[in-house]
């Protein structure tokens, strides 16, 4: 009996070695060099809206062991203005923020205009809405669109803080409804992921997940 269930897992296996090969090298691919996540919240809003697959870079940063966040060889550092995805253990969710200050930065916002370091970033309003100003941040080298509601809001403003050896305060781009640094604190090197730079494709989820053409292969 034992020699014929041998048998047919090694006449199954022969069968089907190839899509078992191709299967396994999809996964470390997708663990350990590049993946696609799908952004289900509009934290990140202008940049990134909800129903945007973004490709993830997961070399951009380490050469990790596959399905692991072990780093076998550190190619780089996260740098200001980057988007990065990071598994939070405090939240625990994987989630998707832009890098705003680097260990050892000194960092504070009031009514949501940042300072680093002593300076102040500079900013221009380029729409108004009823509810929400959408304005230019320029983070030294880096600029892009962020979102931030009109009227008082608890998330508006912190003050001055440290970053931390090994660690990053991220934000979202949605500044005034985003779970971010503001809520989770600091992330641990160790928990970022990868990078993204790029929209793969989009959904519109309020008009019934119909493709948003003019968003596939985006740049961020």
């Amino acid at each position: 009996m034992n020699k014929e269930i041998r048998n047919r897992c090694y006449r199954a296996w022969k069968a089907h070695k190839g899509l078992v090969l191709f299967i396994a090298l999809m996964l470390v691919f997708r663990s350990a060099i590049a993946d696609w996540n799908e952004v289900p919240t509009g934290s990140m809003k202008p940049t990134i809206l909800e129903g945007d697959c973004i490709l993830v870079n997961k070399m951009a940063y380490d050469i990790r062991i596959p399905f692991t966040h072990v780093s076998l060889f550190k190619l780089s550092d996260p740098l200001r203005g980057d988007i990065v995805i990071f598994d939070s253990k405090v939240s625990d969710k994987r989630l998707v923020k832009r890098v705003i200050g680097i260990p050892g930065d000194i960092v504070a916002m009031r009514d949501n205009v940042l300072r680093i370091n002593g300076t102040e970033l500079q900013y221009q309003d380029v729409a108004a809405g009823n509810q929400a100003v959408e304005r230019w941040e320029n983070l030294f080298d880096v600029s892009y669109f962020i979102r931030v509601q009109r009227g008082d809001n608890p998330l508006s403003s912190f003050a001055s803080v440290k970053v931390p050896p090994n660690h990053y305060l991220v934000l979202g781009d949605n500044r005034n409804n985003s779970a971010d640094s503001r809520a989770i604190g600091f992330v641990p090197r160790a928990e970022i992921v990868g990078r993204s730079r790029t929209v793969v494709l989009s959904f519109n989820y309020e008009n019934f997940y119909i493709p948003r053409a003019d968003r596939f292969f985006h740049r961020l």
